[in-house]
C-alpha cells in the first residue's frame, strides 16, 4: 500500500481497547462563529470602489496614529503619502504586520518582531520620501525615469501643501469614482444572465 491510498481511521480504537470515536472532545479545530477574519494583505489594484474608499480610511486612521505615537518627521511619513503609491504600499504592508503582531491570538513575542520591522520600514520610507520629492509644505508627483523609446516623462512642478485633510478627502473621491466608472465599464460589456462577456 502506497502512501496516497492511506486513509485514516475515523473510529480509531485506543491502545488500552477503549473506543473514542463518542467522545465529547472535537478532533479538529472549530473556531468560535463571528470571530473576526485574521488580517490579509491588500493588493490596492483589485479593490472594488466600496473596499478601496474603506482602506484607504482606515489606513489614513492609522498612519495619522502611527505618526503622532511614534513623533515621526515629515521625512518619515510626509502629508501627502496617499499620492505616492510607493509610500501607500508601504504603509500598508507595515498596517498589516502590526494589525498581525497585536492580535490577541498572538504570541506575546511578536509586538517585539513588529519593532523590529518598524525599524526597517523607517529605513525605506525614508528613501522613498527622498525619492519621490514631497515634502512637509509642498508635493509633487514621484519622477519618473523614461527609458529608451519611451516618450519623455512630462515636466513635473510643485504645488504647495494648503490643507492636507481636503486633499485627502479629494484623493479618496477621486479614486473611488475612478474605480466605480472601470467597474460599471467592465460590468456593462458582461451578459447579466450568464456572467460571460458578450
Amino acid at each position: 500500500m502506497s502512501d496516497d491510498d492511506y486513509t485514516p481511521d475515523t473510529n480509531p480504537e485506543a491502545t488500552d481497547g477503549q473506543d473514542y470515536a463518542d467522545s465529547p472532545e472535537p478532533s479538529t479545530f472549530d473556531p468560535q462563529p463571528g470571530l473576526p477574519e485574521p488580517p490579509h494583505p491588500i493588493n490596492w489594484n483589485l479593490l472594488s470602489a466600496t473596499d478601496l474608499e474603506a482602506e484607504l480610511l482606515e489606513l489614513n486612521r492609522w498612519v495619522d496614529w502611527l505618526r503622532h505615537t511614534y513623533g515621526l518627521p515629515s521625512s518619515v511619513i510626509p502629508p501627502m503619502w496617499h499620492r505616492h503609491p510607493e509610500l501607500l504600499w508601504e504603509l500598508s504592508a507595515l498596517h498589516l504586520s502590526w494589525l498581525a503582531a497585536y492580535d490577541p491570538e498572538q504570541n506575546a513575542a511578536a509586538p517585539l518582531g513588529w519593532h523590529r520591522d518598524f525599524a526597517d520600514a523607517r529605513t525605506r520610507l525614508r528613501e522613498w520620501v527622498a525619492t519621490s520629492g514631497t515634502r512637509l509644505d509642498r508635493d509633487r508627483p514621484t519622477r519618473q525615469t523614461s527609458w529608451p523609446g519611451e516618450r519623455p516623462a512630462p515636466p513635473i512642478e510643485e504645488t504647495p501643501i494648503v490643507n492636507r485633510d481636503e486633499d485627502f478627502v479629494g484623493f479618496v473621491i477621486d479614486e473611488v469614482n475612478q474605480r466605480r466608472t472601470a467597474e460599471d465599464a467592465f460590468y456593462a460589456g458582461v451578459d447579466p444572465e450568464t456572467g460571460e462577456p458578450r
